[in-house]
């Protein structure tokens, strides 16, 4: 049997994420959401292959964006284009600026499930050579596509101090940091979830502008 089919992943009841305030795209308003949602009362496991098709819970999803800024302060995203083993068939041959995953019933033990689960996924996809700095800036969801009615995603921004992040994972194709103008020129090919975030972070005029700050390391 698949991953898929006997993985437990962590959900939360739509219906809480509807009661916090329900929002169509992104919000960058963190504090509101996620200290309730990852709360343990309102979390649970269970099986992936069930909830992929159940839009009453939503799978709660780390997405990590790699930034790199140059001296001269252009930014550049690590990016890539999902392979056709990845588990998620209705994401083959995105391209993504998004690296993350489930949170599975195997991190429930530790003290932190959901930073222990992002860690995890981020060790299984890719290697990161650099030194970097992190922060949490804001959630996804798209109610407009059959993925998003089950997902919501959960933004972290890591910022590099050398692009020195590659992938680990064979079904990770064409990856690389891209600078963030040319990726907003072309923005069709992208999952709806990458597409989201360039829009909302990075274009000019985004609703949170973390384009224009450079990170000092």
């Amino acid at each position: 049997m698949s991953i898929v089919g006997t993985e437990r992943v962590l959900v939360v009841p739509t219906e809480l994420f509807h009661r916090l305030g329900y929002f169509q795209g992104f919000t960058a308003d963190v504090d509101r959401y996620l200290e309730e949602l990852l709360g343990p009362e309102n979390t649970s496991y269970r099986p992936r292959s069930e909830m992929e098709q159940n839009p009453g819970h939503k799978q709660l999803i780390p997405y990590v964006i790699f930034r790199y800024t140059e001296p001269s302060g252009r930014a550049h995203l690590f990016q890539y284009t999902r392979g056709t083993g990845q588990g998620e068939q209705r994401l083959h041959r995105k391209r993504s600026v998004g690296i993350g995953g489930h949170i599975s019933s195997d991190d429930a033990e530790e003290i932190n499930p959901y930073d222990e689960g992002m860690r995890r996924e981020l060790a299984e996809e890719v290697i990161i050579e650099t030194a970097y700095q992190e922060r949490c800036v804001g959630l996804i969801n798209d109610d407009e596509t059959e993925v998003g009615k089950v997902h919501l995603g959960v933004v972290h921004i890591f910022d590099v101090e050398s692009p020195d992040v590659r992938p680990r994972e064979s079904e990770i194709k064409d990856a690389g940091f891209v600078p963030v103008d040319e990726l907003l020129s072309d923005l069709e090919g992208f999952e709806s979830w990458s597409q989201i975030c360039l829009e909302a972070l990075f274009a000019a005029g985004g609703r949170n502008p973390v384009f224009s700050e450079k990170p000092g390391f």
